[in-house]
């Protein structure tokens, strides 16, 4: 299983994921690595003016499908993006529970809240679970 390295820079990670590097990959993966929080496509292009609309979601597209990022909605419907930790070309490990602030609206992953394991019934695939909780963050509690 390929597996998200964090202690590798942003140009190691796109060589890792046999990308091609350019500028706007660079600073995708950079601000992504970054972030404390998840971030969304209006948000990307607010921080990097500098590459447009149609490319930052090329982007964003691509490192979805190697499995560089996972997405997830939050409780208004906006995409917002994380780097993943474990994730590959083939399958993504992105069930886990998202967090959205309702001071804030930031949405963070996690990974270390238990998720049950779920059992559809016969006849039933599951594709894609997602658990966002809404609440109040540490960071806006603590102001």
């Amino acid at each position: 299983m390929q597996q998200h390295k964090p202690q590798l820079n942003s140009v190691e990670l796109l060589q890792f994921y046999n990308l091609r590097v350019t500028n706007c990959r660079k600073a995708v993966v950079e601000l992504l690595q970054k972030a404390t929080h998840a971030i969304g496509q209006p948000d990307l292009e607010k921080r990097l003016p500098q590459f447009d609309r149609v490319t930052l979601y090329r982007t964003l597209d691509t490192f979805e499908q190697k499995g560089i990022i996972h997405a997830l909605r939050d409780i208004a419907g906006t995409a917002m993006y994380a780097l993943c930790e474990d994730c590959t070309e083939h399958h993504h490990y992105d069930n886990h529970i998202h967090f959205e602030c309702e001071v804030c609206h930031a949405v963070s992953c996690l990974d270390q809240v238990f998720v049950p394991n779920i059992n559809l019934p016969k006849g039933y695939t599951l594709k894609t679970v997602r658990f966002l909780v809404s609440g109040v963050c540490n960071r806006c509690q603590t102001n």
